[in-house]
Parts: C-alpha cells; sequence; structure tokens
C-alpha cells in the first residue's frame, strides 16, 4: 500500500511540472514597441536614402587599400580577440547549465587497514584489526519539476547571446575606427601639401614686399607683418605631420602590426577616402534591428527575467531518484552475500524555511526592472545618436559646399588678376594676394572635406552596421 502512495504522489508531482517564474517576452511597454522611432530615417532635403545599410559600408569608398586595413584588422585585431575569448567562455556556460540535472553517476573505490574503536560498538574488548575495502557505483537522475534547471539554460544562453552581441558592437566599432584612421592620414597629407603651397607664396609674397621696402616703395612694417605671416604658416606643418604619425600609430594598434608593415601607400595617402553616392541609412525599424547594443540590452534583460525563475526555485524542494550497488568488507570476503549492498528509491532535499529566498526574488525582480530600464535607455540613445549624427552630416555638407562655391570663386579672381599682372594691369603684389586668398579657401575646403567624411563614419557606426563581415554565430545560443 506505500508502495503504493509513494509512486501516485510521484506520478502527481511529474503531473504538476511547471515552469517557476514569467516567460520572458519583450514588454509591450518597452521603448523599442514604440512606433514614432520605426519609420523613416531619410527626409525630404537630407543627403541620404532609405536604401537598406550595406554590412560592408566600408567598401562604398572603393578603395582597395582600405579594404586591405580592415580585412588585416578583422583577423589580427586585440579587442576581437578578448572577444572572441568571452565568446567561448559564454558559449562553455552554456553547455553547463544544460549538464545540470538529468543523469549522473560515480564510482567510489577504498581500502584501508582499520582498527575500529570497540566502545563505539558498545564491546568491552579490542577489535581486531582488519583490512577493509569499500566499492560502490550510483547512478541518481534529478527532474527538474518546476523548471528551475530550464530557467538557469534560458539564462545561460541569453547572455551568451549578449556576449554575441558585445562582440559584434567591437566589431562595428574596429572598423570605424580603421576607417577614421586611414581618413586622419590622408586628410593630414593633404592639407599639409595645401599649407606648404600657402607658405611657398608667402615667402614669395615677402620677398618682393623687402625689395619694394629696398627701393624706397614700402615700409619696415610691411615687412614685419609679411614675415609674420610666414612664421604663422610655417609654425602650422608640424600640425599636420603630428595628425598624419597619430594616425598611422592608430592604425598600427588595430592592426596588431608594426608602422612599417601596413599595405604598401597607406603612410603617402594624400586623397580622403569618398562615397560617390547618397548614404543608405535604412529606417528605424531596421536601426533596432541591426544595433548590436540594442540586441545585448535586450538579451540581458531575458536573462534578469530568467532570474527571477531561477529565484523562485528555491522555494521548491529538490526531487531525484537514485540506485546505489557496492560491497563493503574485509578484503578477502569481497563478493560474499555477507559484503554485498544495494538500494534505490527517491530522495527529496527541501530548505525549511527558506531563509532569504523571498528576499532573492525581490532582488531578481528589481534587476529585471533595471534591466528593462537600461534597455529603453539604449533604444533611445541609438535614436538620438543616428539622428545627431543625420543632423551633423546634412549641416557639415551644406558648409562644405558653400566653401566650394567659395573655392571657385576665388579661383576665378585669382586667374583673372593673375591675367590682368600679365597684361601690366595689376601689380604682382595683387597677383600673389588674389592667389594666396585662394589657397586659404582652398584649405578651408579641404578641412572642410575632411569633417565630412569624419561625419559620415560617425554616422554609420551610429547605423550599427559592419558587424555581420567575419562574425562567429552562436551555436548553442538562442533566443527562448
Amino acid at each position: 500500500m506505500s508502495r503504493a502512495w509513494l509512486i501516485a504522489g510521484m506520478g502527481v508531482m511529474l503531473s504538476a511540472c511547471q515552469m517557476v517564474g514569467p516567460d520572458y517576452q519583450v514588454p509591450a511597454d518597452a521603448a523599442v514597441q514604440r512606433k514614432d522611432i520605426q519609420g523613416e530615417l531619410a527626409v525630404a532635403g537630407k543627403p541620404v536614402v532609405s536604401a537598406p545599410v550595406p554590412a560592408d559600408w566600408w567598401r562604398l569608398y572603393k578603395d582597395p587599400r582600405l579594404d586591405q586595413l580592415v580585412q588585416q584588422a578583422m583577423a589580427s585585431n586585440t579587442d576581437l580577440r578578448v572577444a572572441a575569448a568571452n565568446l567561448s567562455r559564454a558559449r562553455a556556460q552554456v553547455d553547463e547549465a544544460e549538464a545540470a540535472g538529468g543523469w549522473s553517476g560515480g564510482v567510489k573505490m577504498g581500502a584501508q587497514r582499520l582498527q575500529e574503536s570497540g566502545q563505539a560498538f558498545l564491546l568491552p574488548e579490542k577489535v581486531p584489526v582488519a583490512n577493509i575495502a569499500d566499492i560502490g557505483i550510483s547512478a541518481s537522475y534529478q527532474f527538474d519539476l518546476w523548471g528551475t534547471l530550464q530557467r538557469g539554460i534560458e539564462a545561460a544562453k541569453a547572455n551568451a547571446d549578449a556576449t554575441q552581441a558585445a562582440a559584434d558592437t567591437a566589431r562595428i566599432t574596429l572598423v570605424a575606427d580603421v576607417v577614421r584612421a586611414y581618413t586622419q592620414v590622408c586628410a593630414a597629407n593633404e592639407e599639409r601639401e595645401i599649407a606648404e603651397h600657402s607658405l611657398d607664396l608667402q615667402s614669395q609674397s615677402t620677398t618682393l614686399i623687402q625689395r619694394l621696402r629696398d627701393a624706397g616703395r614700402g615700409d619696415e612694417t610691411q615687412v614685419t607683418r609679411s614675415q609674420t605671416q610666414f612664421k604663422s604658416l610655417r609654425a602650422d606643418l608640424p600640425r599636420y605631420e603630428a595628425a598624419r604619425q597619430a594616425g598611422l600609430f592608430r592604425l598600427s594598434m588595430l592592426l596588431a602590426k608594426p608602422v612599417e608593415q601596413l599595405p604598401a601607400g597607406t603612410a603617402s595617402c594624400a586623397e580622403l577616402p569618398k562615397i560617390a553616392q547618397l548614404v543608405p541609412v535604412g529606417d528605424g525599424a531596421a536601426l533596432l534591428k541591426r544595433r548590436p547594443d540594442i540586441r545585448q540590452a535586450e538579451r540581458r534583460l531575458a536573462a534578469a527575467t530568467a532570474g527571477i525563475g531561477i529565484a523562485t526555485g528555491e522555494l521548491y524542494p529538490d526531487i531525484s531518484i537514485g540506485a546505489t550497488i557496492g560491497t563493503v568488507g574485509i578484503i578477502d570476503d569481497l563478493g560474499d552475500p555477507s559484503t554485498n549492498r544495494w538500494g534505490f528509491g527517491p530522495s527529496l532535499s527541501w530548505k525549511v524555511p527558506t531563509n532569504g529566498a523571498r528576499a532573492r526574488i525581490r532582488e531578481a525582480e528589481a534587476n529585471t526592472q533595471g534591466a528593462l530600464a537600461h534597455f529603453d535607455g539604449v533604444v533611445l540613445n541609438a535614436i538620438r545618436e543616428t539622428q545627431t549624427g543625420l543632423a551633423q552630416y546634412s549641416a557639415l555638407l551644406q558648409r562644405r559646399d558653400a566653401l566650394a562655391e567659395a573655392e571657385q570663386s576665388a579661383k576665378l579672381a585669382a586667374e583673372q588678376t593673375h591675367r590682368f599682372f600679365q597684361a601690366g594691369r595689376e601689380s604682382f603684389l595683387a597677383d600673389l594676394q588674389a592667389t594666396r586668398t585662394y589657397t586659404d579657401v582652398t584649405a578651408q575646403l579641404a578641412a572642410a572635406n575632411t569633417q565630412v567624411a569624419m561625419s559620415q563614419i560617425d554616422l554609420f557606426l551610429a547605423l550599427g552596421g559592419g558587424w555581420e563581415s567575419g562574425r562567429t554565430n552562436t551555436s548553442s545560443a538562442s533566443k527562448p
């Protein structure tokens, strides 16, 4: 009768299996669900289009040297190596969670020469010394009646997904850093060349003013002013070389190789990488799916939600069934019926009272609320970064276009003044001044082009593209 009650009781418990804690789903009031942030990013009058953001956006520059730099960085960057190690650890934690519970077994073997206490067995005489051996095999199966172990698996998988997203973030940041450093090198070389040309013109102007002074047609003040301008222009040259060196050292660090081993022509690049088309930005819905930091925050929220179930599981007993078989006795008698032992049956382990368990549940719930707030913040920040990037890119393009018009006007004025000078209708000094004005505007335009190029890179980084290239997906982690 007692055996029947035992079997019936276990049957009832097995049939009552349920998952403790809430099942995860993205909350309906989460910021990512808002319709107003899922619309078009491109608007009329903006220098962008709603086409999907390409995974390898840096190839839009059509610069083979830049492609080579990115490829080498993907293969050897130290931050990506750290991310890969973190991902391997997260996958191992998933395997560990999946291995918890279920079947387990063990083998026990031991032997010793033993002198037992006679009084321990209520014997007045001394117990003989004996050689005792103990050999046993055990097996058990732990039931996950309340889903506590399953919640642990869910948490481990969600954390592994979040680690994958963190690796993706490292990847897109790396690509942006490589493109930015390469652009810095090219811009520094280009702007230095313009500065050297301006310095040469100023040198000619200073020489002419000195001759006019010597001929009695000028004064010392004009000479001093011209020399001051010359020295000021010359003082700017080291700044461009420093920017060039900084870009090269940055590339060296990102690619984990000496500057001398960078792709040929990198150090001498003198033309900014440019995109000969409107920038594709996609829409808000695609942005929210593409940005790895949003995916990372969402997966952390899923892991925190599973943590509520793990904490709730502490309120319930651990139930398992096991069996043992073995032999214990004097070594010479092992295997005799008198030394054999065996047993099987259920086991219940229950901590009563469950000290601190409900406090840990409240802690897990608070952790989930914090994860949701962080998730919302990441979503809103992604929208802010993208919208800010679009606004800045548009404004810098307008400024660049205005300077381009000014550069054309200055060029026309310089050409006209030079023709007048050749015809004897303008002085050499006026010709030099017009040419210097043209080079000054050209320098401003070059700096504006650099700002536009850097703004493009910031925009692509905000759009979250580039993590798909060379990515290794998690094989064991998946969303619940």
